[in-house]
């Protein structure tokens, strides 16, 4: 298997079968990685196409020893979600659906669960949630991490800790409103 920076290498010089194969690999982390920033799936496709677009027309600014090809794409993919961030607060997200289980209470608990912890990390100051994004969610090294968010990896370890302490807040909040 070709490595991420031989298939760019190839695209950028036409090949668009190297394209489509760097696509089809990358795709969905970096949507995933757009979905739980913005909240929005129709933000996280346009970012998406915007990250992939952006990679054609400037991959050539790509540098290996800075990271790797997935850092570098995330750090696009996090200048574009925080542009729509702070031009519009997003909305409040859908539950996703689920097939229904033969224990509809057991569904809705996890609907509800996986919604209240999504909400939380929304809630997140964009710094800490792109941490928590990037490390928890997306498993990300913490060097991966501070290359997309161009930082230091002791600040990502920081943000990252805080993040984790603040969506422990919230969520230690709402289990215990939820008891009350």
């Amino acid at each position: 298997m070709e490595s991420d920076e031989k298939l760019l290498e190839q695209a950028l010089r036409g090949h668009e079968g190297s394209f489509t194969r760097l696509f089809r690999s990358r795709q969905s982390a970096v949507y995933r990685f757009a979905l739980h920033m913005s909240g929005d799936m129709a933000v996280a496709e346009d970012v998406t196409q915007e990250v992939f677009l952006a990679l054609i027309e400037n991959g050539e600014r790509y540098d290996p020893s800075r990271g790797t090809l997935l850092s570098f794409l995330y750090g696009i993919a996090r200048n574009l979600v925080l542009r729509r961030i702070e031009k519009k607060r997003p909305e409040e997200p859908a539950a996703d659906e689920f097939p229904a289980d033969e224990d509809l209470l057991d569904d809705l608990t996890r609907r509800e669960t996986i919604e209240r912890v999504r909400r939380a990390v929304l809630s997140l100051p964009p710094a800490y949630r792109e941490a928590v994004v990037l490390c928890d969610l997306e498993s990300a090294s913490y060097e991966e991490a501070a290359a997309a968010l161009e930082c230091p990896v002791g600040t990502v370890r920081s943000r990252l800790s805080r993040g984790r302490a603040m969506l422990g807040q919230k969520l230690g909040a709402v289990a215990a409103r939820s008891v009350s």
